[in-house]
Formats: C-alpha cells, structure tokens, sequence
C-alpha cells in the first residue's frame, strides 16, 4: 500500500547536533565550475570529485581534504580534439587503488570515454565509444561506474547501443569492462522497438547481495515516465517497474541504493502527489512503496525535485538532496528520510553557501557528510558551485573497500584515524592486518570468518564497519 507521509515532514528544524560548513566554492578558473558527480573518500584519507571546465574546459578531476585544501589533478581536453575525454562524470576508488571514471563526450571517437586515473593525476583512457558503426557500444556514459564482486568494472551509457530509439540514437546500454579495457555491451536499451518498454537513458548501477545489479532508467518504458530494472552479471534484464502503472509513483527515477537490509531505495524527480518528486522503496522481487511525495508543505519548504540517489548512511537513515526548494530561496535542501518515510530537512541552501545541489552526498568514516552544488556561493566567488560538510552527530566508522570477499583476501579498510590499531575483526574472527596510514588498514579476511560486521580497535575505541561484509 502507498504511503505519502507529508505531515511527517519537518521542513526548517536544525538538529542540535548539526553543523554545516562551506568548505570551498569554485571560481569557474583553473579549478573548474559545476561540480555536480558527487565525491568519494579514497585511500589517502582525501575525497575526489569532477567538475565542468579547468584549464582546457573539458572539466576536472580534483582532490579536496576533509577540512577543505582543493587540488586540482586533472584537466580535460588536454589532449587535441579532446582525446583524452570531456564532461568527466563520478568516480570510484577500485581495490588496486586507482580511480576509474568515465566522460559523457571526447575521446578517439568523441562518443564519450572509460579512464583510470591515479591519486596523482596519471590519466590512462581505457576505452572510447561508439568505436563500432552507430554507436553499437553505447554512447555518453553519464554516471559513475561500480565494481563487481568478481573485480570488473559494470556501468551504463545514456544513448547508443544495438537498438535505435525514438531519435534513432539509441536507448542506452549496460556494459562491463576489465581494468586492462576490454569493454562487453551486456545489453541494449529499447529492444522492445519504438515504444521502449525496458526504459531508455540508464542511470548508474548498484550490485545487491544477490550479486545481480539494479538500475533505473530515466525515460520511456510501459507507461513513458521510466523504469527501474534488474540485471544479472551476464546480461539478463527484468524491467521491475515502469513508473505511471501506480497512481503518483513518480517520473523520471534518478538512481538507486542497495540498503542492508534488502530492500532499494531511490528518488523520482517529477510525479508523485504534488508533481515535483519522491522518494520510493524497492523490494529485490519489484514491489515499489511511494514513502514521501515532495512540496509536501507551504511553498516547497521540504524541497522540491530531488535529481541525485540516496545513500545510506551509518545510522541506517537514508540521505538525499533536493535540486530546488526549500526556504529562503528555494536554493535546494539536504533531507534525511526513514525507511518508514518520516523526513527531516537538515538544511536550507540560500544561494551564498551554493544552490542547485544535484549529486548524492557521501558519508565520510568521521561520520560527517560531503556533498556539491552545481551553483553558488559567496559573494564575488563568481557562483560556480561549492563543496560543503555536515556534521548530524554520528561517529566515526570504518569501511570495508569491498563489501564482499574471499577467505584469504586482502580488504582495504579505510578510516580517520586508525594509528596504532591493536585488533581487527571480520565478525568475531581475529585477521592479520597492516596499518599502512591513519587512514587505511589492509587485511586478509581469515579462516573461520562468516559474514558480519568488520572492527577496529583503536586507542581512541573500537569502531565498526558501515556495512556487513559478506563471507563469499
């Protein structure tokens, strides 16, 4: 049964924990403008981002300390007629330690790009689409990629593919690649001919415990406002849901999040009861709860068209921004939200701490969030986006980098401060372990270990893993 919980907003309450700072607002220079991929913590204790323009004003990628000291790593566009990729889209760190991204135009055959990327800077393309005839490979890759359990690479491209849509550019595709760049088109969007009912322009993926990956798809579909699919490492996909087959559940999903306990959570940016978005939950098997239809309150004060997915952070809530909306204004919003649906603005942006925010925020293991908006900030700063913290009271935690392994191997685990651990835990189970840094710790998940939480024990006390890591 649908559940639109409106009256459990509370729209302009400040928690009296909550701390938010601006840590750095860009000037649409060297440093680049629009930061809108989202940011991840790396091993190195830093959190890595892209943005529009730099130098050659294909874009960058950068690296910003939790406190906020930017340093730009790489402009694209460097190369001539933008070789080396343009429009870099959200980055991951993968276990050998390098960053690997992709570019939604540019590249050998300007149809968008794969790279992988050092800490420092090093860039190395790994492929470039629509290298076969119409873009058979897929074309303008637009999100973040995911690394499997079995180490590959997954993701998604917004156009292209083996079937030509309702523009005759193609619906989409899924693909795998290898480290090395050996791409694999896994599927192609809109095989149901004209009408697209598997959806069109796939959106980023998540891989459940399951092992198959989910994903939306922005457009088409049943019922034309976009769907939201399963698909197996292989290549099989089920269309799970196609948005308008329920009264108010929403248009245009944005992305998805795995959550502990099973269940996939996401945001539409447009329908549900007031037309200006949602938030739903998934069940693996395609059951969808609408659990909160945004402007719900006076003048959008709970926000209003949420264009980023969720996270779930430490605490188990789930943590999301709204692109407008909101008081002041109606600069955008940072929500948390419930699995039940209750929902809490956490704050307002006003234009001088940036405005339009439309990335996912991302939890830091000091517990504190990070997060963009792709305009704004200060006076005289040029309003070219900022990057801020918020601080919601949840301590420091520890994060397995991946989630899921082998007994014999070895897991980064990343933190702020792990200087002189005594003892770490795969769910009960002592491992061997090296702390390589304050901010990384590698083990070897031991004889014995079963699935469950992973520990650190520092002088400072013991702290847990923000996930289960799963015994393979």
């Amino acid at each position: 049964m649908k559940r639109i919980l409106a009256l459990c907003a509370t729209a302009a309450m400040a928690l009296s924990a909550q701390t938010f700072t601006s840590l750095y607002s860009f000037t649409g220079l060297d440093d680049g403008d629009s930061p809108s991929a989202g940011l991840i913590q790396a091993t190195d204790g830093n959190l890595y981002g892209a943005s529009a323009g730099g130098a050659f004003g294909g874009g960058t990628v950068f690296a910003i300390t939790p406190s906020g000291a930017l340093t730009t790593i790489y402009s694209f566009c460097a190369l001539s007629e933008c070789a080396d990729g343009e429009y870099p889209s959200g980055l991951i760190q993968a276990t050998d330690g390098n960053l690997y991204g992709t570019t939604s135009a540019g590249g050998a055959f300007a149809g968008g790009t794969v790279f992988t990327m050092t800490l420092s800077g090093t860039l190395t393309t790994l492929y470039s689409f629509c290298a076969l005839s119409d873009c058979a490979d897929g074309q303008s890759p637009g999100a973040a990629l995911v690394q499997g359990v079995s180490g590959n690479l997954y993701g998604t491209t917004t156009a292209g593919g083996a079937n030509p849509g309702p523009d005759g550019t193609g619906g989409g595709t899924v693909f795998k690649i290898t480290s090395g760049g050996t791409l694999t088109t896994l599927y192609s969007f809109c095989s149901g001919g004209a009408e697209c009912r598997d959806g069109t322009a796939p959106s980023g993926l998540v891989q459940a415990a399951n092992g198959d990956f989910y994903g939306a798809a922005h457009s088409f579909g049943a019922h034309f406002q976009g769907t939201i699919f399963s698909i197996t490492p292989g290549g099989t996909l089920t269309t799970l849901h196609s948005f308008g087959s329920q009264s108010d559940d929403g248009s245009n999903p944005q992305g998805l999040v795995a959550a502990v306990g099973g269940e996939l959570y996401g945001t539409t940016r447009l329908g549900g009861a007031n037309s200006l978005g949602t938030v739903f939950s998934l069940t693996p098997s395609g059951t969808l709860t609408t659990l909160y239809s945004f402007c719900a309150l006076s003048d959008c004060a709970d926000g209003s068209k949420p264009q980023a997915a969720l996270i779930q952070a430490s605490d188990r809530n789930l943590y999301g921004t709204t692109y407008t909306g909101g008081v002041d204004d109606l600069d955008g919003t940072v929500f948390k939200i419930t699995a039940g649906g209750t929902l809490t603005t956490l704050h307002h942006f006003d234009g001088k701490d940036g405005y339009m925010p439309d990335a996912p925020v991302v939890q830091d293991t000091n517990g504190s969030l990070y997060g963009t908006t792709q305009k704004g900030g200060p006076m005289g700063s040029g309003g070219y986006g900022t990057i801020f913290s918020l601080a919601i009271g949840l301590p420091p935690f520890v994060e397995t980098q991946t989630t899921a392994g082998t007994v014999g191997a070895v897991v980064n685990i990343l933190g702020s401060d792990l200087t002189g651990a005594t003892s770490v835990t795969f769910n009960g189970t002592a491992a061997a372990f090296t702390v390589v840094s304050e901010y990384l710790i590698t083990a070897t998940v031991p004889t014995g270990a079963t699935s469950g939480a992973v520990q650190v024990v520092t002088p400072t006390g013991t702290l847990s893993s923000n996930l289960p890591f799963r015994v393979l």
